[in-house]
């Protein structure tokens, strides 16, 4: 289990083939990757804060935590931080269990604490406007369905 923050772009390609090389029992490997989008159409850049100790510290913890609750044989979290441009990768979340809705269920998790509770702080910045982004309400449903939901 592996949980990087890091202000350098990641290699997606070269992460996803040294995740699954370390992967023995598995029979799926799932992987997501977030973009920075521009909802508006103006934004110039996003500006993501966090404190290092903090917050790798806690996407370890939920990692490990996903592993547990899906049988995960493995996670990967990578989140960057700094100065990202629209269509930039953000974060990626790879996850392998020995089976499909397990690797699945356990990406989907982690996207969901990441987007609620991750120890972020992200400001969006546009040629004549600067806002922090708030979380959505939705975020928070999806995370707080997962301990109504049963194991798959």
């Amino acid at each position: 289990m592996a949980a990087r923050v890091q202000e350098a772009p990641f290699d997606f390609s070269a992460e996803v083939v040294a995740f699954q090389a370390d992967v023995q029992n598995a029979g799926a490997v799932v992987t997501f990757t977030g973009v920075v989008r521009d909802d508006s159409g103006c934004l110039d850049h996003m500006f993501i804060e966090h404190y290092p100790a903090m917050t790798e510290a806690a996407l370890q913890k939920f990692a490990l935590q996903a592993m547990e609750k899906f049988g995960l044989e493995d996670a990967l979290v990578i989140h960057r931080y700094g100065v990202l441009a629209p269509g930039e990768a953000i974060m990626m979340v790879a996850t392998a269990a020995r089976h499909r809705k397990d690797a699945f269920a356990g990406a989907d998790y982690l996207m969901d604490y990441l987007k609620s509770r991750a120890p972020f702080w992200k400001k969006e910045v546009s040629k004549d406007h600067t806002e922090w982004v708030a979380s959505k309400t939705q975020d928070e449903v999806a995370l707080a369905a997962w301990s109504e939901a049963p194991k798959s």
